[in-house]
C-alpha cells in the first residue's frame, strides 16, 4: 500500500541514536505524509452547499439614480461641491464614491459624516474615507439585500488557490471582492454582535472554510458551547476533527468546569510543544513540521507531527460570569504565547462590554469582527470606533485586521441543513480511533482534594487495584483507569498522581501515556509491601 511505502519505518533497533538508522536507505529520503494516516479521506464537495441564486438581487438603475440625487442634495445643504460620483454595488450596501470639488477640504466632510448620514434618512448609512480612490465613500444599504452563498466564495480562486496555512473565507465587500485571511497570521480572532445579527452564521463560515481546505491529520478543533445548541452540529466529527480531554464523554464542551480543565490542558500542551520546538532548534510550528516531514527529527526521541488546533468559544461572556479568572487567565496565557506552536483562538460574545473584552483580551486579539451591536459604547469596545451600531444586521459586519481600518463585509450565508450535509459527508468516512486526546489536566488544591504527597492512609481505597491494572497493561493512562474501574476523571487523576508519588509511573509527558516503571506484578507486590 502507498501508506506503508511512505510512512512506516523499518526499525533497526529499539532506540536508535541516529534517526537515519531507523529507516531503510530508500525510506529516509522520502517525506513523511501525515495524510496517509487516512489515505482514503475525501474533502467535502461543493454540491453539499446551496447556491441561493434566487436570493441574489441586482440594484435597479432607478434606485441608483434616486440615491445619486439624494446625495447631491444633502451635500449642497452643507455647501459641499462635488466633481464626480460613481457607485460600487455590493450585496448589502452600495458605496457612492464622491470626489469633492476643488478647494473642498476632505477633513471638513469627515467631520460632518454623522450629520450627512442622518440627513440621508437611511438606516445603516455611513461616511468613510477611501484613500485608494482619493474620494469620500457614502455607504447606503440596498433596498433589497442579497445573500452571499458560502458556495460562491469557496470557489473563488482567492480562497481555493490560496497557500494559507489556515485559510478562512468570510464574505464579500461592497466591491464584490472575496475577503479571505490566514488565521495563523491573526493570530486570534474576536467576534462580537448582538443576538440575531449573524454571529453564529459567521462561526459556521469560519469552521466550514477550514473543513473544506484542511485534512483531519492537519487540523483539530476544540469547540466550547455554553449554550449547548450552537456547535452541537459538529459532534459527529469527533473521530475526524475534534479534540477533547481523555475523560470527556462529549467532544463539544458545554460544562464550565470542563472548559476550565480543557483550557489548562491546552496550556499544558502548549508548554510541551514549546519543549519540542526548543529540542528541534526552531521557532515556529511551521518550521518544526517541515523538519519532521523531511525526516530530520527522530520520533523515537519524542518528536511528533503537530496538527494545528483551533479553539472556538461561543458566548465568552457566559463563561466569565460563571468561572471568572479561572477562564480568563488561561485564555490570556494562550493568547500571548500559543501562536508559535499552532494553537489559535476564536472567541465570540453577544455582550462586548468592557468587563468581558478586557484590556488583556483586546491587546492579544488584534483581529476583530463586529456584527451589529445596539450601542455606540459596545461598538467602541470591540472596534475602538462608533460604526458597528450603524450596521443593518443580517450578516452585515465590519472586520478589522491588525491596525487596518475596518472593512464593511457581508458575511457568507450557510444554513443549518448545509452544515449538516458537510458534517454527515465527513463523518460517513473512516476516521481515527477517537478524538485527538489533549493532555491530562493537573488538579489544583481545593478541587476534589489537593494534588500532593500522600501517606498510605490517605491513598485511594482502590490504589492497589489501579496499580496492578497499570502494571499488567504496561500503560500509564488516566483514561485506562477510568474505563476499567468506572471512575470519574478527578478520582482517576488523583490515583495517577499517587502512582507517580509511589514511583510506579513516571511524570506526565503531554498527551502521551506515562512511563510504567514497574515491569512485573511480582515487583509491584514487593514495592507495595514497603509503602
Amino acid at each position: 500500500m502507498k501508506s506503508e511505502e511512505n510512512n512506516i519505518v523499518e526499525v533497526r533497533g529499539e532506540d536508535p541514536e541516529d534517526f537515519s538508522a531507523a529507516l531503510s536507505d530508500e525510506l529516509w529520503k522520502i517525506r513523511y505524509d501525515p495524510k496517509l494516516s487516512m489515505p482514503d479521506y475525501r474533502m467535502p464537495d461543493l454540491s453539499l452547499l446551496k447556491d441561493y441564486s434566487e436570493q441574489v438581487y441586482e440594484v435597479s438603475k432607478e434606485e441608483l439614480e434616486r440615491n445619486y440625487y439624494r446625495i447631491i442634495s444633502v451635500l449642497r445643504g452643507y455647501k459641499i461641491g462635488v466633481s464626480t460620483i460613481s457607485a460600487r454595488v455590493g450585496p448589502t450596501v452600495t458605496v457612492y464614491e464622491v470626489v469633492p470639488a476643488p478647494g473642498v477640504r476632505v477633513a471638513r466632510i469627515m467631520k460632518l459624516q454623522y450629520d450627512i448620514a442622518f440627513s440621508l434618512a437611511v438606516s445603516g448609512a455611513r461616511v468613510v474615507d477611501l484613500p485608494y480612490a482619493n474620494a469620500i465613500g457614502i455607504e447606503i444599504p440596498n433596498e433589497t439585500p442579497s445573500i452571499v452563498p458560502m458556495r460562491s466564495i469557496l470557489v473563488d480562486p482567492k480562497f481555493s488557490a490560496s497557500e494559507y496555512d489556515l485559510p478562512v473565507v468570510i464574505g464579500r465587500t461592497f466591491s464584490d471582492e472575496v475577503i479571505s485571511f490566514d488565521l495563523t497570521k491573526m493570530p486570534h480572532l474576536l467576534v462580537a454582535g448582538a443576538t440575531g445579527q449573524g454571529k453564529s452564521v459567521g462561526l459556521n463560515a469560519i469552521i466550514t472554510s477550514l473543513l473544506y481546505h484542511k485534512h483531519p491529520a492537519e487540523l483539530r478543533f476544540v469547540l466550547v458551547d455554553p449554550k449547548r445548541v450552537e456547535l452541537s452540529l459538529y459532534s459527529p466529527l469527533e473521530k475526524h476533527y475534534l479534540a477533547k480531554l481523555p475523560d470527556a464523554e462529549d467532544a463539544i464542551i458545554t460544562e464550565t468546569k470542563q472548559v476550565v480543565y480543557t483550557l489548562r490542558s491546552l496550556c499544558k500542551l502548549m508548554d510541551h510543544r514549546y519543549d519540542l520546538l526548543k529540542a528541534a532548534s526552531v521557532r515556529t510550528i511551521k518550521e518544526y513540521n517541515e523538519k519532521f516531514l523531511s525526516r530530520k527529527l527522530n520520533p523515537y526521541k519524542g518528536h511528533e507531527f503537530m496538527p494545528y488546533i483551533v479553539v472556538i468559544i461561543d458566548e465568552f461572556a457566559d463563561l466569565l460570569m460563571t468561572a471568572g479568572r479561572e477562564v480568563e487567565e488561561p485564555i490570556a496565557r494562550l493568547a500571548q504565547l500559543a501562536r508559535a506552536i499552532g494553537i489559535h483562538l476564536v472567541i465570540a460574545t453577544q455582550r462586548p462590554t468592557a468587563n468581558v473584552i478586557t484590556g488583556t483580551i483586546k491587546a492579544n486579539f488584534p483581529a476583530r469582527i463586529a456584527f451589529r451591536v445596539m450601542s455606540t459604547v459596545d461598538s467602541k469596545t470591540i472596534l475602538d470606533q462608533t460604526d458597528a451600531n450603524q450596521l443593518v444586521g443580517r450578516g452585515d459586519m465590519l472586520i478589522s485586521i491588525g491596525s487596518s481600518e475596518p472593512v464593511r463585509v457581508q458575511c457568507a450565508f450557510i444554513d443549518t441543513p448545509e452544515v449538516e450535509n458537510v458534517v454527515n459527508f465527513i463523518s460517513a468516512q473512516a476516521g481515527f480511533g477517537g478524538a485527538y486526546q489533549l493532555p491530562e489536566c493537573d488538579l489544583e488544591d481545593g478541587e476534589d482534594g489537593p494534588v500532593k504527597k500522600l501517606s498510605g492512609d490517605a491513598r485511594d481505597d482502590l490504589f492497589k487495584e489501579a496499580a496492578r491494572l497499570i502494571v499488567r497493561e504496561q500503560r500509564g493512562s488516566t483514561s485506562l483507569i477510568q474505563r476499567k474501574l468506572s471512575f470519574g476523571y478527578n478520582r482517576a487523576g488523583r490515583i495517577m498522581d499517587q502512582l507517580e508519588d509511589a514511583g510506579i509511573v513516571g511524570p506526565s509527558e503531554g498527551s502521551k501515556p506515562r512511563q510504567v516503571r514497574i515491569t512485573s506484578l511480582e515487583s509491584l507486590d514487593e514495592l507495595l509491601s514497603t509503602l
